[in-house]
């Protein structure tokens, strides 16, 4: 039986990965979305890739003479891979899609971002554009620079984001759904474009893996006595936190540096010596429910804004054509959600 699995994992991971053969190198490769999804009945579900590179312009560069035909006429013809580097970073959120690329009669779409961009958002959510993404399960095709354990720093602080979101007792999937729609809040396209069970339908396709990905964060808490495991008698657990200042103090302290120093500059900070002699600055906490609120209007603001810039840069990057298709794909998916 694990044989089997293993050998399917290992077919999965040839199947995704062979797009990279017609593409310069990258020091990252992940596929995700509904397409990977073990459930998805839909084969004609774009495969989408999140490739992570040193230099992007040099890339595209390369690709162009590769690929041309990748991307729109527009940007080949206005300034090349100049003027799609300057379009993705100073526009868009550092990252440019390449839409309904053909590959082995599927449809793929392909995202290019510099890798010291995608750390940042990693290890800081900067943009909460690319950590979201990756808050999810994936397929790491390539990983030259260890992004899979750098990830961990972004496990942590989804899983205490969404502990500081959720009531006192709640289930793994009330967890796992939670940390899911942190990097949907806000998003523009979840009000006419999404389908609106995306969550639950992410969350239910791939619970196992859910469960794979945050256990260590589980346990630490546990560990330090945040939370608590009662079994169901099914294949997940109920869990009830402590609801405490203390509790929430740790939580907030394990968020990303960007989201802290929002929270600083509406809630306050004070300064406290570290054991080691440093200077530490906390976010002053009077009520986990105050600190909640406003860790969630940090958040939501923040993907907003990224999913702004990111949709008016793609529509400008790939043209009217294909925006209006993509667009006109995913309203379809939503409308469906709906009726």
């Amino acid at each position: 039986m694990s044989c089997s699995f293993e050998q399917q994992k290992m077919e999965k991971r040839e199947e995704l990965s062979g797009i990279l053969d017609g593409l310069p190198p990258v020091e990252f490769c992940c596929a995700y979305g509904s397409a990977i999804h073990p459930n998805n009945q839909d084969k004609n579900t774009m495969v989408d890739y999140i490739l992570g590179v040193s230099d992007p312009m040099q890339w595209h560069s390369q690709n162009l003479k590769m690929n041309k035909e990748h991307y729109s006429q527009l940007m080949v013809y206005l300034g090349g891979a100049k003027l799609i580097t300057q379009l993705a970073d100073e526009i868009g959120v550092g990252v440019h899609f390449n839409p309904f690329v053909t590959y082995n009669d599927k449809l793929i779409k392909y995202g290019v971002v510099r890798m010291h961009d995608l750390v940042q958002d990693l290890l800081n959510w900067e943009r909460i554009y690319l950590s979201g993404r990756l808050q999810k399960p994936v397929h790491i095709l390539v990983d030259n620079l260890n992004i899979g354990n750098l990830n961990s720093v972004n496990l942590k602080a989804a899983t205490s984001a969404a502990l500081l979101l959720l009531p006192s007792k709640f289930s793994e999937e009330d967890l796992y759904a939670k940390i899911c729609s942190l990097s949907y809040m806000g998003d523009l396209r979840m009000l006419f474009a999404e389908d609106r069970n995306k969550v639950k339908k992410i969350v239910h396709g791939q619970f196992n893996l859910f469960q794979r990905m945050y256990k260590p964060f589980l346990d630490e808490y546990a560990a330090k006595e945040l939370l608590i495991f009662s079994s169901t008698g099914g294949h997940q657990a109920d869990l009830t936190q402590d609801c405490g200042l203390s509790a929430a103090r740790t939580l907030v302290s394990s968020l990303p540096p960007t989201v802290r120093n929002e929270m600083g500059l509406k809630l306050g900070e004070k300064r406290r010596l570290s054991e080691t002699g440093r200077t530490r600055r906390e976010v002053v906490i009077n009520s986990r429910e105050e600190a909640a609120e406003c860790m969630r209007k940090v958040v939501r603001r923040t993907v907003m804004v990224s999913s702004t810039r990111q949709a008016i840069s793609g529509f400008l990057a790939v043209g009217s054509f294909n925006a209006i298709r993509y667009i006109s794909q995913k309203m379809e998916k939503a409308w469906r959600s709906w009726t």
